[in-house]
């Protein structure tokens, strides 16, 4: 989360990702480094125990979400 933030503050747009069972903590940094309501994108939790095609089936999922929060204004059909 902090990475994010301090990129999209030098002016480099970014997201960031975090599970599900961290998205208080999330919301938590992102309002004492100033950015309340920074949007995130979640995945499901945990990460670690996944294989690698659910993974990717996470993040393909995700995908739209990654684009709206980066603004890149392109649909998910387009960005496949």
């Amino acid at each position: 989360m902090a990475d994010g933030i301090l990129l999209e503050r030098a002016g480099i747009p970014s997201v960031s990702v975090c599970t599900t069972a961290f998205t208080i903590s999330a919301d938590a940094m992102a309002r004492n480094l100033g950015f309340p309501g920074y949007q995130y994108v979640t995945l499901p939790h945990p990460v670690a125990s996944r294989t690698e095609k659910e993974i990717d089936e996470m993040v393909r999922d995700a995908l739209a979400d990654i684009l709206r929060v980066l603004g890149a204004g392109l649909t998910y059909r387009e960005a496949r």
